[in-house]
């Protein structure tokens, strides 16, 4: 494997697969609550299974998408490397935004545990703006999928023809989920943001996938059996 090719290709396929549908599926696990912060807050306190599972799939999405970006680049650099680098480099710094978003709102959660409700939710009203470096990273959160949208098409990375073109357009919707802490994305443009990346994504990792020879098995058992080691030794440390 050369440096170009890491992450690799399963690891690449596996983030363009399960990295939107992670993302849509968190989503459509909240659907129905408010989206903004108070009413994010008032659902924990409901139902805080229901809310643990719509966040942490929306934070493992965010994550895997990472691998899916590197490979999308990689294709785009083929051709048109400026807009390659340019959307590649703002759409992970937006990634790394949306991890920032979810651990502030998993802290969130927390206060309501501890602290009850309107405790929480007064706390969270009194620092809702407070200044954080990863501000910064709103331009790329909102931006950056356009850049690289418009790098897909120019480099043909999806393919000739209108098929190609739909599928850039779809990945540049991406732009439109909603971004900062407690927001509860459930909104129609939130949804037609998650299906365009699913669209754009999805059909890539299926086809990078099946490009050369299957893993071996042993690498099939260890990934399987390091999740929940890793699990494991997070929780007891």
């Amino acid at each position: 494997m050369t440096i170009n090719q890491i992450p690799g290709r399963w690891v690449e396929g596996t983030g363009l697969v399960l990295g939107p549908l992670l993302l849509l599926a968190a989503v459509l696990v909240r659907m129905g609550e408010d989206d903004f912060f108070p009413g994010q807050l008032a659902a924990y306190a409901a139902d805080p299974a229901k809310m643990v599972v719509s966040y942490s799939l929306f934070a493992a999405g965010v994550v895997l998408l990472w691998p899916a970006v590197a490979a999308l680049t990689r294709m785009i650099a083929a051709t048109r490397p400026g807009w390659a680098a340019w959307g590649g480099t703002l759409v992970v710094l937006g990634l790394f935004g949306r991890v920032f978003h979810a651990g502030a709102s998993h802290l969130a959660f927390r206060m309501v545990d501890a602290l009850g409700p309107a405790a929480a939710q007064q706390a969270v009203s009194s620092t809702y703006g407070a200044f954080h470096v990863f501000k910064a990273a709103n331009v790329a959160i909102m931006g950056g999928w356009i850049v690289l949208a418009i790098g897909a098409y120019r480099a043909r990375a999806f393919g000739p023809g209108i098929g190609g073109t739909a599928r850039c357009v779809a990945l540049a919707l991406a732009s439109g989920l909603p971004l900062g802490v407690l927001k509860g994305s459930t909104d129609p443009i939130s949804l037609v943001a998650l299906a365009g990346l699913a669209v754009a994504l999805v059909p890539l990792g299926v086809a990078l996938s099946r490009e050369g020879p299957a893993p071996r098995w042993w690498a099939v058992v260890l990934t399987v059996a390091l999740i929940p080691a890793a699990f494991v030794a997070g929780l007891s440390g």
